[in-house]
């Protein structure tokens, strides 16, 4: 089945497969490490992971290469308040973006490529352009790039730049989102910034030279895909495709992929709204990490997403459902062989799952079929204690076999929520924001699964041996620490809140 992606390079739904049939080549713009991500930028980066988990699914080898810049104007302003260096104040928000990923479940690049780290390759690609006439140094040391040298400058964001004025410049990293000026390359060094001393002179280097220099020098001088938000497409992308382009006569990426940022509650999320949310503010308000990845994930890239509280909600629900399924259908005394209906039903559902995601990642539609699927199989299981043969041990593994490919992309199903909601409150305690926490949160502190299955096990006992007031406060403390526990005829199930 061919994978079709909207590229908005050729404004079309294009095939997306490795140009040499073996491995994707993708770059994927990586955070400015200035301070915590919020929800709009892990948007993106889990736009980007739906898409790796399907190219692994699908069985395709990815090269995945994410930029970390740890200098840019943001990061020296900030750096320059708290009384430190660049080198001093990045990592703390860089490992906390780490963190971060792994609490979404955000599968790590193959590479991650630090700026400071490739100042070399950044100086050898000014170097590059000098010798084409497509860089020039101004009288304060800097270096910028000549907008006249590069007639393609707009292919990328379909802008209209016949007016761009020759010769002139801008030099911060981001500006006006309709400027077509020369921009800075290299910056030359002032007092107190961080600076390297280098063959084109001392400063630092700009934005938008770095990802090309590293995507560059991990993927070779064109590659298959780049990726990142929607924000970016102008004018970064389209300075990264001038000043690699001016060099090799290359397309530097074959296919362009742009998520859509959020709104929240209809409008655009800022701190001057009230409305701004990083990752950690949902955790200490209760939600748990599943729940938000799959409200960031449940809308197509392509769309724009409205994040509200209510989804925040109905993506808790929509998980739960599914793990109870699971721990129900397990659980399930099922005689050996397979039916036609539910067969048919899992094959169905695995066919039109895939379908959807091979259209352009439309994880909308590739959701229903999987809930559709669930809603079948637990009313042929409401009915099992009177027709045993309705379902089968062969039709439960194909049931499990498809939800396994669906939490392959999603990965939501697999419990892993108690681990980053203690890590939030750790983060919360180190920074004196405890008063802010949910106060359920402060009780529950997160039992791990071991923690949980030995006391219902213990509980079990105690119902067997008739001591129900043992019984009884397991389940309370159980229930204090956010865990319900339900009674059935197939056992004990369990669920967070």
């Amino acid at each position: 089945m061919t994978f079709r992606l909207f590229n908005t390079l050729s404004g079309q739904l294009d095939e997306l497969a490795p140009a040499d049939g073996a491995e994707l080549r993708m770059y994927a713009c990586g955070p400015t490490v200035y301070d915590y991500g919020h929800i709009g930028n892990f948007r993106t980066f889990l736009q980007v992971d739906v898409l790796r988990r399907f190219l692994h699914l699908r069985g395709i080898k990815v090269r995945h290469v994410m930029n970390i810049t740890d200098v840019d104007d943001k990061i020296i302003r900030n750096a320059a308040a708290a009384g430190l260096s660049i080198g001093e104040y990045t990592p703390r928000f860089e490992q906390a973006f780490l963190d971060d990923l792994d609490s979404l479940r955000v599968e790590r690049p193959e590479i991650l490529s630090k700026a400071t780290e490739h100042i070399p390759q950044m100086v050898t690609l000014i170097e590059r352009l000098a010798a084409v006439d497509a860089a020039y140094k101004t009288e304060d040391g800097s270096w910028y790039f000549r907008l006249a040298a590069f007639p393609e400058y707009g292919k990328l964001s379909k802008k209209d730049l016949e007016g761009i004025t020759d010769g002139a410049r801008v030099d911060v990293d981001e500006y006006e989102k309709d400027s077509a000026r020369d921009f800075a390359l290299w910056k030359a060094s002032k007092p107190g910034e961080t600076s390297w001393e280098t063959a084109i002179g001392t400063g630092r280097p700009g934005w938008h030279l770095e990802c090309s220099a590293m995507a560059m020098k991990y993927l070779g001088e064109s590659f298959d895909l780049h990726a990142g938000g929607e924000d970016l497409m102008f004018p970064h992308h389209e300075n990264e495709i001038a000043q690699s382009e001016s060099v090799t006569h290359k397309p530097l990426a074959r296919h362009w992929m742009h998520v859509r940022f959020l709104l929240v509650d209809g409008r655009k999320m800022s701190k001057s709204e009230n409305n701004f949310y990083t990752l950690r503010d949902l955790l200490l308000k209760g939600y748990k990490a599943s729940a938000i990845r799959l409200a960031l994930i449940s809308v197509p890239y392509r769309h724009q997403l409205n994040f509200t509280f209510e989804g925040l909600t109905e993506a808790t629900n929509a998980i739960d459902r599914l793990r109870t399924f699971v721990a129900r259908l397990n659980q399930a005394n099922l005689a050996e062989g397979t039916t036609e209906a539910l067969q048919a039903a899992a094959h169905k559902a695995e066919t039109d799952y895939l379908a959807a995601l091979g259209n352009d990642l439309n994880t909308a539609e590739a959701r229903a079929p999987i809930f559709d699927m669930v809603r079948t199989v637990n009313s042929v299981l409401d009915r099992l204690a009177t027709d045993a043969g309705s379902i089968r041990a062969g039709d439960r593994a194909s049931v499990l076999a498809v939800l396994d490919k669906f939490d392959a992309v999603f990965a939501v199903i697999a419990d892993h929520d108690a681990a980053p909601t203690k890590a939030a409150l750790d983060w919360a305690e180190e920074q004196g924001l405890l008063e802010k926490v949910a106060p359920e949160l402060l009780v529950r502190q997160g039992l791990s699964d071991e923690e949980i299955d030995g006391l219902i096990a213990e509980r079990n006992v105690a119902r067997k041996q008739r001591n129900f007031r043992r019984s009884d406060e397991i389940r309370d403390e159980l229930a204090a620490k956010g865990v319900i526990i339900e009674d059935s005829k197939d056992g004990v199930r369990w669920k967070r809140k």
